[in-house]
């Protein structure tokens, strides 16, 4: 599957779905993010994904960065929700997603990341490098604000 990231677009198509996604800010001990490289869109990404039936989104967040990563997280609080109508992913399938995901913070003792299929290459990453990824603009917004929570506890309602 092919995925193409839509960020205020012009050309964006219209969106034909919206499935509820977490995503998790995990910080190590040292300080640093742990960033996945996609391989449907060749962009770093937090971990995470949609949600199942029968499961809440912080289940969602837990189950998502234990396939992607192999790691066992804590979820420590909620950094921001993102629902703007303007930022939608379109798919080979034909499917275009509005966003709708809830990013968390969580924290992790350990570093042995298992990748599953979804990545190639995982990176801990410093706040002052993270931004100089190659990163979807969805992603980016979501890093400032990542950025901006730990530093003030501002929380991100987009």
């Amino acid at each position: 599957t092919v995925r193409t990231d839509y960020f205020y677009r012009d050309d964006a198509p219209e969106a034909n779905s919206i499935k509820p996604a977490a995503a998790v800010a995990i910080i190590n001990d040292r300080k640093e993010l742990l960033m996945l490289h996609r391989k449907d869109n060749k962009k770093w990404t937090m971990p995470g994904g949609t949600m199942e039936f029968g499961e809440s989104m912080t289940d969602c967040a837990l189950r998502e960065v234990k396939e992607e990563s192999g790691l066992n997280v804590e979820i420590k609080d909620i950094i921001g929700t993102y629902t703007d109508p303007n930022i939608r992913v379109g798919y080979s399938d034909g499917e275009v997603r509005q966003e709708f995901t809830i990013v968390y913070y969580g924290e992790v003792q350990g570093y042995d990341v298992k990748l599953d299929e979804e990545s190639n290459n995982y990176v801990w990453v410093s706040f002052d490098q993270v931004l100089e990824l190659p990163l979807a603009d969805s992603q980016r917004r979501r890093l400032i604000d990542v950025m901006a929570y730990l530093e003030n506890g501002k929380k991100a309602l987009v």
